[in-house]
């Protein structure tokens, strides 16, 4: 019977081309600028390490004057020195890593190659298991290598590529502000969207290919990126207990419980900062997962909320114009549908028949549309946004594409499908 409706809805389409063609095309310009929309707001909120973002925390503390108190405000959102190295040294957290971002010149050692800067991280060895980060070869340093300073550094495989042209460079050098960092271990590309732990540096597009330990780090003073708060009228970002916030503290705890315990435990940290006399201010600290930092961030542009709700109202738009049409198509064919329930056709039958060609219009529409995503999306790509080359037409938005198609076709063919199954045979065959 599906085969007959489908052959129906064939014939009737064929007879007025250009209704037909009308119809397609205003709900493949309302999908197209949905999915368009929708795709790059599904790839900016996604969450960026699915299978650990509900175990790793960001903490933040509150070590500022009483100067400008306001009970109830927020704590600061990067950590000191001070507190960032004592948390690391303390390891109350299952894993726990200390991080900024930073830039380097490469020096490399051949003739056809210039010096060039790369985009580094100076953390602690906890972020490679923390973060999944996944090896090509050789392991993160060792304790022994982060207690000491030690001139070692880990590469992502671009680095290795550009700099000696494979990736098997364990052992090898890498000449870095004039230093020789011993590579111990080559990643493979790691660039989670957004940039969830480091937003400071940027929060989309970011790809970092140099690691290098924390205190190495800082003996070989190389500069950082982000946001740097000071709350004293001579900075030095480098003194221990400098009062500047610059540094994200990253935890793993693997159970509610763990994050519980670890939550009272900068509460008593805190305390105890209050009592040695550096901080003033009464405990204020957060504990917030991966996607609920994200969501206090903000992370999704309100430009782009605004275009997907644009996006949808213009669907939306596109659906009632489509009503219309169905409505004047469906209603010009009294006269076949009064035959058809002179014949025995029963209004259920006549309903879905008038359904599965509204249903084929957005078939149609939903193959022009995925076309108009694609161009969308190509448009987006070609503006000067951090997130250009993010947004792509993945298996799940290509099925939403075409779910979101056909369900809007059907539903501007209900009202008009119910009109056309209402027609009376008796008041039809008498006007023939």
């Amino acid at each position: 019977m599906f085969g007959y409706y489908l052959d129906l809805a064939r014939r009737s389409l064929k007879r007025n081309v250009a209704l037909t063609v009308l119809m397609i095309v205003a709900i493949a310009f309302g999908v197209g600028a949905s999915m368009t929309t929708l795709t790059v707001l599904h790839t900016l909120s996604a969450d960026p390490i699915p299978q650990k973002s509900d175990k790793l925390f960001y903490v933040q503390l509150d070590p500022r004057k009483l100067i400008g108190y306001k009970p109830g405000e927020e704590p600061i959102e990067q950590s000191t020195r001070r507190d960032a190295e004592t948390l690391l040294e303390q390891h109350k957290a299952d894993r726990t890593a200390i991080m900024t971002g930073g830039s380097v010149t490469v020096e490399p050692k051949r003739a056809d190659l210039r010096p060039f800067y790369s985009d580094g991280r100076w953390t602690s060895r906890d972020i490679f298991p923390m973060f999944d980060i996944p090896f090509l070869a050789g392991q993160p340093w060792t304790a022994d290598d982060e207690r000491d300073g030690a001139r070692v550094a880990v590469i992502a495989k671009p680095l290795a590529e550009k700099v000696f042209g494979r990736v098997d460079v364990v052992g090898q050098a890498l000449h870095v502000e004039g230093t020789d960092l011993r590579i111990v271990g080559v990643t493979d590309v790691w660039s989670p969207q957004p940039h969830f732990y480091d937003l400071a540096t940027g929060r989309f597009g970011k790809t970092e290919l140099l690691f290098v330990p924390w205190k190495t780090s800082r003996d070989l003073k190389f500069d950082h990126n982000g946001n740097m708060n000071c709350w004293t009228a001579v900075p030095d970002d480098e003194a221990y207990g400098a009062p500047c916030e610059w540094i994200q503290v990253w935890v793993e705890l693997d159970s509610a419980a763990k994050v519980a315990a670890y939550h009272d435990y900068l509460v008593a940290y805190s305390e105890q900062e209050r009592t040695a006399g550096h901080y003033e201010r009464a405990p204020n600290v957060k504990l917030r997962s991966v996607m609920e930092w994200l969501q206090f961030k903000q992370i999704v542009p309100d430009d782009v909320k605004l275009q997907t709700w644009i996006a949808l109202g213009f669907l939306l738009v596109c659906l009632l114009n489509t009503v219309g049409l169905l409505l004047t198509k469906f209603l010009r064919r009294s006269g076949e549908i009064g035959v058809r329930r002179a014949l025995g056709a029963s209004k259920r039958s006549i309903f879905v028949q008038l359904l599965v060609e509204a249903g084929t219009i957005g078939l149609a529409g939903g193959v022009l549309g995925l076309g108009l995503a694609y161009l969308g999306l190509w448009a987006i790509r070609h503006q000067p946004t951090s997130f250009r080359e993010l947004p792509h037409l993945d298996m799940p938005m290509l099925g939403l594409t075409f779910g979101l198609a056909i369900v809007s076709s059907l539903l501007a063919g209900i009202l008009p499908a119910w009109r056309g199954c209402q027609i009376a045979p008796a008041v039809q065959l008498k006007s023939h």
